[in-house]
Parts: structure tokens; sequence; C-alpha cells
């Protein structure tokens, strides 16, 4: 052998990787990149890689264009976010400096407190054939509009009758982005320890008989009950539950609650107070997650309810003892903060929580 060939045939030795037994480097493979985000405020994201044929990771958290990356050789990593916002998470699994496979993950991070419209949800049209679209409100606006709408404010007598925890506060309603924001939060406040909102529109848009839409999401939490509903208009005079209630949409929050929404009328049946009720529960998910349609369709003969145009209640409205729901009534929104029902928040209920209303429209039929 000359010498010539030696000294090349180890120039060759000397200038390959040795990661494999051919003299290829191998490229890692990355196999799984698990993402988990904390609803918190700050907001804790970790990031889980496996690769193969890897030495160490390196992973960039997305919110500067020169970050420096986390090095992990097991390929976890946390990193705490203080801004809501959508983040591209990078993971580089290395063989060496060289030689590494990148791939991507686009994360959605929100931060408890702050307000997240859903983009998706059921929606109903704007018009009905062989009906009139009577009245609207599609919270286009900068603040809700007073010609149509009254705040009620304070606690209420006895809890506003269900021994509720908030005091009502008009400040706690706001529009935004064409959606009417009723956010129910944990503030001491003239004696209570939350505070929220109640808009009726009594004496100013109240109706006998059609269909109501309501498109909404829905807060959630142990203790939170919103509720899309109406009041007799003479309840001043003939006092509840003789003036009636219809109940379009109620939730009360709770795990286990929180896919279930309740459709109900009360009034009173010779003096004795009488309800009728029922509930629809979702295949999969709550109602926060997305906008859903709470509808009514009422009519001289028959209240029905639905959600996404499906229904799950009727009840006939014909005899005598149901007079109440022959007569004007006006609506009522608000989110209500413990009482009888839902029960009073706890340590896993966080705070703000909102209901987001995209629209309420009211038809009846055409003359």
């Amino acid at each position: 052998m000359s010498f010539a060939f030696i000294y090349l045939a180890l120039l060759g030795m000397i200038g390959c990787s040795k990661d494999s037994d051919d003299g290829v480097v191998l490229y890692p493979e990355i196999q799984s990149i698990d993402v988990t985000i904390s609803v918190t405020n700050p907001a804790e994201v970790t990031v889980q890689a496996k690769a193969t044929a890897v030495n160490f990771y390196n992973i960039y958290f997305g919110e500067a264009a020169n970050e420096t990356p986390v090095r992990s050789t097991d390929g976890k990593a946390t990193h705490t976010y203080s801004k809501s916002g959508n983040y591209t998470i990078k993971v580089q699994a290395h063989t060496t400096d060289q030689a590494f496979t990148t791939e991507s993950r686009d994360v959605s991070v929100t931060l408890s407190g702050d307000l997240v419209i859903p983009t998706k949800g059921y929606e109903t049209p704007a018009t009905y054939a062989g009906m009139d679209l009577v009245w609207q409100d599609e919270f286009s606006g900068t603040a809700l509009n007073t010609a149509d709408w009254t705040f009620e404010t304070g606690t209420g007598q006895d809890g506003w009758g269900n021994n509720e925890l908030q005091y009502y506060r008009s400040e706690n309603t706001s529009l935004t982005e064409g959606k009417l924001i009723i956010t129910a939060k944990k503030e001491t406040f003239q004696g209570s320890q939350y505070t929220s909102s109640r808009i009726v529109t009594a004496g100013k848009q109240e109706f006998r008989y059609g269909r109501v839409d309501i498109r909404a999401v829905l807060p959630k939490g142990q203790g939170l009950w919103p509720a899309l509903w109406m009041l007799g208009a003479n309840y001043q005079t003939d006092t509840w539950p003789k003036c009636g209630e219809i109940d379009i949409m109620e939730m009360v929050g709770g795990a286990g609650r929180e896919n279930t929404v309740h459709g109900t009328v009360h009034w009173d049946a010779a003096g004795e107070y009488a309800s009728y009720t029922k509930h629809t529960t979702l295949a999969s998910g709550t109602y926060a997650d997305e906008f859903h349609v709470y509808s009514m369709v009422w009519t001289p003969q028959t209240i029905t309810w639905y959600v996404d145009d499906k229904q799950f209640n009727v009840i006939d409205t014909t005899p005598e003892g149901l007079s109440e729901f022959q007569k004007e009534f006006f609506f009522i929104f608000n989110v209500a903060v413990g009482g009888r029902w839902p029960g009073s928040p706890d340590g896993t209920t966080l705070f703000p929580q909102r209901m987001i209303v995209d629209y309420v429209r009211v038809f009846q039929q055409k003359p």
C-alpha cells in the first residue's frame, strides 16, 4: 500500500461522523410532541417531546424572534406565559449541534380572567317564513342601549329571592366585538363578596307570543347561575308567581352540570306555586365551549323550548290555570353567583366568569 493511499484513508476517517456504522450521521425522528396548557394567571405550558436517535432537545416557546431555547435531555420543558395569545412552539431533536430535526406546534394560551370570545357555534337565520322580526338587539354599539334595557342593581330582597351572593352593578356589563358581556367577579362591594349584572327590558320591550332566539356562550364554575328568561309584565301588581315566569335557559355551574341546560315555567295554580321543567344535555363538551342558540316558540296554545333547533321541552298553556302565559312578558339576562340551586362557589371556581350574548331576536306571525 502506498503512503498516499494511507493518508487519504486516514483523512476520510477523520472527516466523517461515526454516528452510524456506515459513516452517515443519523438524523432524529420525532415521534410525538405533547403540550399541556394551564388556564391560570400566569399560564404554564409544558412540552414533552419524544424522538429516536436523539442526544438532546432545543425547545423554543415562540415569545420572541431571537429567544433562547430551553435545552433538555429528556424532551421536557416548561415555560410561563404572562399574556394570552397564539404561539408557535418549535422542538428541535438533536443528534449533534449540526444534525437535528425540527417540528412545530401552534398553541393558543388563555390566561385566567382574560376575555376570549369563541369563533365557533350554532347560528339561527335572521328570517323565518311567515314571521316578522319585531325586535332584535345585535349588541353592535359601544354601550348597552338603555332605550331597550334597564340595569337592576343591588342585592334584591333575600338575595333576589334565591339567597344569591352577588351585588348587581351596571359596571359588570360591557359591549365588545358586537357581543354583550356580563361578567361575574370575585370582589368585595357594598358588603357582598361577588359582583355581576342583571339587565331587563321591563316597560321598554314586552311581548306576547312569538319565537325568541338567543345566541350565547355560558360561564362555568361551581356556584355560577346564568339565566336568559322572561317575567310577566304585571309583576308589580300580580306578584310572583302569579305574574308567570318563562325560563328560556338556565344552567347551574359545577362539575358534571355544565353540559346541561333547563327550560322551565313557573305560575300560580289556584293559590299554590306550580312549575314545569325539563332539561337537555350535550353529547360532549360544555355550554361554555362555543355558541349555542337558546330558543322558545310561544303560541296561545303551547310554549316549546329548543337548543340549536332541537326541541327538548313543551307545555300546553290552554288550561285556565295557566292564564299567566296569555299576557305580555319582558326579558331578563343575568349571571347569579351562589343561591339555593347552584350552591356557593368553592376553591375550584375561577373568576372572572362571563356570559357572552351575540344576539336576541323576537319574531311574530305576520298579520
